[in-house]
C-alpha cells in the first residue's frame, strides 16, 4: 500500500471527493487542510485522536493545516446528533475553553505547520445584509436533510432559526479561508458539506471532505 493509498483508507470513514483529493495530492501545490473545533468544553476526548493523527501526516507531507477557533459557532453549540436545544455559552467561557483546546490540538499537530484562525476576525463584522444574504443561501429543504433537524421537526420538538443557521456559519469558515480539504468525524458531513456548497455559490473550487469514525 502506497502512502497516499494508506492515507486515504486507514482509519477513514469516507472521502468526498476522493478522486480529486488523490489528483490534487498527486500535485507539487501544499494543500489547504481545515480542521475546525468549537470549545463548547475545556477539554478535547480521545476520540480526536484519529483526525488529529490524520492532519499531522499529512503535514509530514509538506501540507498546511489551517485550524478554525468557533468562537462565534461554539456560543450556539452544534445541535448535530442532539435532540435538544443547547444552552448558550458566553463568550468569556468559550475563549477559556479555546485555550486549553489548543494546548492539546498542538500536542498531536505540528504548530509551526498550523494557521490559526478565529471565526470573530469575520463574523465579528457580520452585519444583518450578510445573515440574511447566508440564510438565503439555502432552503429549508436542503436543512431537513440534516438528520437531527428532520427527527426533531417531525416529533415535533424545539427547533431554532438559530440552530438552522449553524451549518451555514460553519460552512462560511470555508469560504473565508479557502481549504482545500476539509477535516471532520462521520457527525460533521452535513456541516462540511454546506461549506462546500458555499464555495461553490461563491465560484470557488469546492472543498473535498475528509471524515473520520
Amino acid at each position: 500500500m502506497n502512502t497516499i493509498d494508506e492515507l486515504l483508507t486507514r482509519g477513514v470513514a469516507e472521502v468526498l471527493i476522493e478522486a480529486d483529493l488523490r489528483r490534487k495530492l498527486a500535485g507539487d501545490r501544499p494543500l489547504r487542510l481545515k480542521q475546525g473545533f468549537d470549545p463548547t468544553k475545556p477539554d478535547m476526548h480521545i476520540g480526536h485522536a484519529v483526525g488529529l493523527r490524520k492532519l499531522r501526516k499529512f503535514q509530514e507531507m509538506g501540507h498546511q493545516v489551517v485550524l478554525i477557533v468557533g468562537d462565534w459557532t461554539a456560543q450556539i453549540g452544534d445541535p448535530s446528533g442532539r435532540d435538544e436545544t443547547r444552552p448558550p455559552l458566553t463568550a468569556e467561557v468559550v475563549r477559556s475553553n479555546a485555550e486549553t483546546y489548543m494546548q492539546q490540538f498542538f500536542k498531536v499537530v505540528d504548530r509551526d505547520r498550523t494557521e490559526v484562525r478565529f471565526q470573530s476576525e469575520w463574523f465579528g463584522t457580520f452585519d444583518l445584509g450578510k445573515a440574511l444574504k447566508l440564510a438565503g443561501s439555502f432552503t429549508l429543504a436542503q436543512m431537513l436533510q440534516h438528520e437531527t433537524f428532520r427527527k426533531r421537526y417531525e416529533e415535533g420538538g424545539r427547533l431554532t432559526i438559530l440552530e438552522l443557521m449553524y451549518p451555514m456559519l460553519q460552512g462560511y469558515d470555508s469560504v473565508m479561508v479557502t481549504p482545500d480539504v476539509e477535516f471532520g468525524g462521520t457527525d460533521q458531513k452535513f456541516n462540511n458539506l454546506a461549506g462546500r456548497e458555499l464555495m461553490a455559490q461563491a465560484g470557488m473550487v469546492p472543498q473535498d471532505i475528509f471524515l473520520v469514525p
